[in-house]
């Protein structure tokens, strides 16, 4: 997977950032290609200048992430294969995190090995295993309670010329502290309390008032909650501090998102529609 297109779809709102949750809510669901002018009104609509909604989409047909077909001096606008995956993938993940499950005791524990002069390649593996939820003890240990990821990681290091790797999956032994002790080592958890305070307060109060405000605020909504399944390692419960905020982020992401979808596709479609007309005349 294309990493520069894996961070864009998470990064700050940045425009190609926005396109991708754009892309990821109202394109790939059509799954047929839209006038390159709906995608620019829909850029400006969440805050962009015309010329930085352009720029975003003539860079992302560059670099392979959108296909354009040309009908007369306009143009249509498709996703490619890969970024089509991505934002299937993607759309799997988060409208599904968030929801509390059932942990069994068991730990996916990874020790990683890279020559020393293969720094680029260690970075690049622990930018990749913090990625899919992993984190550091030190010293090349990962672990994480999902046991289920081991595939992944498998493909994870098998990309990565030069490493080494070997996974257990273990019950914590009576050295040392308690499971909660272990989570609060190797992930950075007051961080990830901040981004839901922050997401909850942002949300919270928003009470969209016209078409264009539902498009917007769902899109931004998408947008800010795409990246707790990357920034949250998903821990369950009993590794978690008391008053963990997730379960109040997520009922207010998914109560949210239920109210604005109608009216935002709806705005999308008027978008298309208008665009679709300026061609026909």
């Amino acid at each position: 997977m294309d990493d520069q297109l894996r961070r864009r779809s998470v990064g700050a709102p940045a425009a190609r950032s926005l396109l991708l949750t754009i892309l990821g809510e109202y394109v790939l669901p059509r799954g047929e290609p839209v006038w390159q002018e709906t995608l620019v009104g829909a850029l400006v609509s969440v805050g962009y200048t015309q010329h930085a909604a352009r720029q975003a989409l003539a860079r992302s047909v560059r670099h392979g992430w959108l296909l354009t077909s040309r009908h007369g001096r306009r143009a249509r606008v498709s996703l490619s294969p890969g970024t089509a995956d991505l934002l299937r993938t993607g759309a799997s993940r988060i409208y599904s995190f968030g929801e509390p499950w059932e942990w069994d005791g068991r730990w996916l524990v990874v020790v990683l090995r890279v020559p020393e002069e293969r720094r680029e390649v260690r970075h690049q593996l622990r930018t990749r295993l913090a990625w899919a939820g992993l984190g550091s003890m030190g010293a090349g240990v990962w672990l994480t309670p999902h046991v289920e990821r081991e595939a992944e990681l498998r493909e994870v290091v098998l990309e990565a010329p030069a490493a080494e790797a070997t996974s257990f999956v273990a019950s914590l032994g009576a050295l040392g502290g308690a499971p909660a002790d272990v989570a609060a080592t190797a992930w950075d958890l007051d961080s990830v309390r901040d981004a839901y305070a922050a997401f909850i307060e942002d949300f919270l109060s928003v009470r969209p008032s016209s078409a264009e405000s539902f498009f917007r605020m769902q899109t931004l909504l998408v947008h800010a909650w795409r990246k707790f399944p990357f920034l949250d390692p998903d821990l369950p419960a009993e590794l978690l501090p008391a008053d963990w905020p997730r379960r109040q982020a997520f009922e207010l992401f998914a109560g949210r998102h239920s109210r604005w979808q109608d009216a935002a596709r709806s705005y999308f479609d008027e978008l298309e529609a208008g665009r679709g007309a300026a061609e026909a005349a």
